[in-house]
């Protein structure tokens, strides 16, 4: 970094191009959208042409040289700027000092349901960010195979978004828009039960963990934090489930629901592989 000169103007026009990525508007027409912090930097930087540009703190790129060592050798611009050039780039209150510009990484529904995936998780009206980016982060753990983002969901590519994935959103494929009227049909050609996760479920997850149900190929379609999934899902899902409420809880929220719908179903195909 020694003798790159330092942006200190928000007005630059590189500065200015990042920035309006934190709309989804411009995220879209450009294809690109802002990852922070070293963890999202190595992520990205491990996918080919992952990584667009590197925005650095000096601060950071001397307790980062390594990552910003591995961009520069990838070609990937590295470009210094102020730490209030950062406040203004970073959409985190304490910035971390490393800002990345990353390439779109959705692919098409037909590459994400080809090769008989076993487990899908669709976030289905899901408008929270933080709690699609933890089921994004659920579903790598548990195993999945991909994610969908149907068209009246969240963009997995907001901010919130991204870092509630703690970068789980760089490890498996992601799908974004489908309506649910083209998507329960592909998934069923792939092979797949549609299990729709509700609290207003007709059977629980401990019925189909008793009768082997959990050890079929699987997509899980989970719905809206506050509403649920909409009627017209339930009825062209092949099962209505509920997580059941063995204490004294009301409910519990998304995030946790799908955490444990999904590790179910991964416990389950395991053990009969």
């Amino acid at each position: 970094m020694a003798g790159l000169v330092e942006l200190t103007s928000i007005r630059s026009p590189r500065v200015k191009s990042a920035r309006r990525l934190a709309k989804r508007a411009f995220r879209q027409q450009d294809r690109r959208f802002l990852a922070e912090g070293p963890q999202a930097v190595r992520e990205a930087l491990a996918l080919p042409g992952g990584l667009v540009e590197l925005y650095t703190t000096a601060e950071a790129a001397s307790r980062h040289a390594d990552l910003v060592d591995a961009a520069a050798k990838a070609d990937v611009p590295v470009l210094r700027v102020s730490g209030e050039v950062m406040a203004e780039l970073a959409q985190t209150v304490t910035p971390q000092g490393l800002l990345a510009v990353c390439a779109f990484l959705d692919v098409p529904l037909e590459r994400a349901l080809s090769g008989a995936p076993k487990l899908v998780t669709v976030l289905s009206h899901v408008r929270d960010p933080g709690n699609a980016g933890t089921v994004l982060r659920a579903s790598d753990a548990a195993g999945a195979d991909s994610v969908v983002f149907t068209d009246a969901s969240v963009d997995p590519y907001n901010g919130k978004c991204v870092r509630a994935s703690a970068g789980s959103l760089f490890h498996l494929p992601v799908v974004t828009g489908p309506r649910y009227t083209t998507l329960i049909p592909a998934l069923r050609a792939a092979g797949l039960t549609v299990l729709a996760a509700d609290g207003a479920g007709t059977r629980t997850l401990d019925d189909l963990a008793d009768d082997g149900s959990l050890a079929r190929p699987t997509a899980w379609v989970f719905g809206n934090e506050a509403w649920g999934l909409p009627e017209e899902i339930r009825a062209l899902a092949d099962d209505v489930v509920r997580v059941p409420i063995h204490g004294k809880a009301e409910s519990l929220n998304l995030a946790t629901a799908a955490a444990v719908c999904l590790y179910a179903s991964a416990r389950a195909q395991r053990t009969s592989a």
